[in-house]
């Protein structure tokens, strides 16, 4: 009953204190709006393209290759392709791709094609250039199949569902990836979540500096009692500001939070956890503002290589490996997979991770303030 009683009148201390709100949920808010709203471009899955113009110039008299071509050019156009003969006017064709006119041009002679590409448009160029390797390939074969069989050979430029063939996408569930606001809700609700470390070194801290450590001895509570009530009200509370913020990322900001919130909710909790822990820890330690002022550059550290600022791609790099050892870093992996990949397992290695580093804290707090006289 003592742990209960102590629990409540810690959270209703906790909850009364306007700059713990201000800090643990406007803080990730307007963070999270700021980030997900200026850099929602990098998130995006799509790219605008120029106009795919195409020049050509035809010095072929094969009637074969000619054909080929009429075909190939009717169907591309067909495509949104602009498709372009060299004019008399048109001395040079690789000087109106220098000049950034078209994207693309090619000369056609007996003896194939030559391609040029605009290093100005090289998407465009790419497309177009896969576009003509299609053509190539499907000319050379039916010119080596002509010899065996004509018959076939004209199926094979008679064809004209050229688009099968010019670009073939493949994609696992393209749809379920996160946008900058889905990223950033994740982020910034991980950061925050460890930011609750500073709460955690005000447990008993709060209590010398204010001078009500002696009262609290002559209470009827005994120690475990004070250090269990105080440690589970600081975990609840520091929870739910978490919760807050990822309740307020789904209905404000329309965040995707997939359909595994038990799971999402364990990987939360465990941190909260390891944060509460860690600031209790240190606050033992270390005297004085130290403590403080580790949790700081730690928190700092953690959020800036574990991607709350910026989304770290190259896993396998020397800065993957780094994301790996922030408490942020691998919280955020862990909710990716189970949010966007259905991986629930992904969970149970964090969750094991926090919960082991957190006992360990909490055991050396509770051995240190056993050797105390007071708390």
């Amino acid at each position: 009953m003592n742990i209960l009683n102590i629990a409540m009148k810690e959270m209703k201390s906790s909850l009364r204190e306007p700059r713990t709100f201000l800090f643990m949920m406007a803080f990730p808010i307007v963070l999270m709006l700021i980030l997900g709203t200026a850099l929602s471009n990098a998130f995006s899955s799509s790219t605008l393209v120029g106009d795919l113009k195409l020049l050509y110039n035809n010095q072929a008299d094969n009637k074969q290759l000619i054909q080929a071509w009429q075909i190939f050019s009717t169907e591309i156009e067909q495509q949104g392709i602009i498709i372009t003969p060299l004019s008399s006017t048109e001395a040079n064709g690789v000087e109106d791709i220098s000049n950034n006119k078209y994207a693309a041009y090619v000369e056609l002679s007996n003896e194939g094609l030559k391609y040029y590409g605009s290093s100005k448009r090289m998407i465009e160029s790419n497309i177009i250039q896969g576009m003509l390797t299609a053509f190539a390939d499907r000319y050379n074969l039916a010119t080596s199949t002509l010899t065996v069989d004509p018959s076939k050979a004209e199926a094979i430029l008679g064809n004209t569902d050229w688009k099968d063939d010019l670009i073939h996408e493949t994609s696992l569930d393209p749809n379920k990836t996160p946008g900058s606001i889905d990223y950033y809700a994740i982020a910034m609700t991980t950061m925050i979540a460890l930011y609750a470390s500073l709460s955690g070194i005000y447990l008993f801290r709060g209590e010398r500096t204010r001078n009500t450590a002696i009262r609290l001895m002559a209470s009827p509570a005994s120690k475990g009692e004070l250090f269990t009530g105080k440690v589970l009200a600081c975990t609840i509370t520091n929870l739910l500001f978490v919760l807050i913020v990822v309740l307020f990322s789904k209905f404000a900001f329309k965040a995707y939070w997939g359909d595994h919130y038990g799971m999402v909710f364990l990987v939360l909790a465990s941190e909260v956890i390891l944060s509460v822990s860690l600031g209790l820890g240190l606050s033992y330690l270390f005297k004085g503002e130290t403590a403080r002022s580790i949790v700081m550059i730690f928190t700092q550290i953690a959020s800036f290589v574990g991607g709350a600022y910026s989304p770290i791609q190259d896993t396998e790099s020397f800065m993957g490996f780094i994301t790996n050892l922030s408490p942020i870093g691998w919280a955020n992996k862990a909710l990716m997979n189970i949010i966007y990949a259905d991986d629930l397992i992904a969970a149970l290695p964090v969750i094991g991770v926090n919960l082991a580093f957190a006992t360990t804290f909490l055991v050396i707090s509770n051995v240190i303030m056993r050797k105390r006289e007071a708390i």
